[in-house]
């Protein structure tokens, strides 16, 4: 569903700070795919989704949707395709408008061509998918946003994002700015929302077990690279301890990342 052929991205080009954040990228996602990614500090995860969401442009290469061009897609324009939900819950909702108007927008982007109005019927909708987070916000849809938790917020954007029906979630460490009880709760929803409404997402992770519990597939970047492709039954198998070695096998050094490799949890 989503392709990248040999992406590259250089920041400074031609410079004395001159900075390769991706070489030669290739990947294919597939439709349900649910894909983790870990990788050290500069290892180009966010360079990547910045990338596929168009917040960059690549030096070299192309980006594939469904088989159609985008590479040269505006952000705005490929955000028709994507759901981000970055580490800030603030960035996910407007904080100066009602629970219920903010997925009134959220709907209309999911349903697009549809005229849609916030009544009773509509309402009543919005009770029961929020229902679904376990947090009592179906009782509080007239409340402004800036009033909840930021967990709350982000259990609010998680649902609003999958409502929206976009083809590909980019999940860009959106656990990392929460208590460890909020982000397990997070990572509970975000698992259940995709296996059951079927989406394809991409997740960024410091958490190497998190990465190797949730999804299907993990890859690991290093210095720019997609240096570990890991599925199946492989994935499946797969420990913290098995993922270090098999950094160490591929790239004959040790993994020094310490938040990486503290992450056990």
């Amino acid at each position: 569903m989503i392709r990248l052929e040999n992406i590259t991205k250089v920041f400074n080009q031609g410079t004395v700070n001159e900075n390769t954040a991706l070489r030669g990228i290739n990947l294919r996602v597939k439709e349900g795919d649910f894909i983790t990614i870990v990788g050290s500090n500069g290892a180009g995860k966010t360079t990547l989704f910045n990338t596929i969401s168009g917040s960059f442009q690549p030096t070299t290469g192309d980006i594939f949707f469904n088989d159609k061009n985008v590479t040269r897609m505006p952000e705005y324009k490929r955000a028709q395709y994507l759901g981000r939900i970055f580490q800030d819950p603030l960035l996910g909702t407007a904080s100066n408008m009602s629970l219920e108007d903010n997925m009134m927008i959220c709907y209309k982007k999911g349903f697009k061509g549809l005229k849609i109005s916030l009544n009773s019927k509509m309402r009543e909708r919005f009770r029961e998918e929020l229902k679904a987070l376990d947090m009592g916000l179906e009782a509080r849809m007239e409340y402004n946003v800036q009033l909840f938790s930021g967990g709350q917020r982000q259990a609010l954007t998680l649902l609003m994002t999958v409502l929206s029906h976009p083809d590909l979630i980019l999940l860009d460490e959106h656990t990392a700015a929460l208590d460890p009880k909020n982000a397990a709760l997070i990572l509970e929803l975000t698992d259940k929302f995709i296996i059951d409404k079927k989406l394809t997402a991409m997740m960024i992770t410091h958490n190497m077990s998190h990465a190797i519990k949730y999804g299907n597939r993990i890859l690991m970047m290093h210095k720019g690279e997609i240096i570990l492709d890991i599925s199946g039954e492989e994935k499946k198998n797969l420990t913290v301890e098995g993922l270090v070695k098999k950094f160490y096998n591929v790239k004959h050094e040790e993994l020094t990342n310490d938040e990486l490799l503290m992450s056990h949890e």
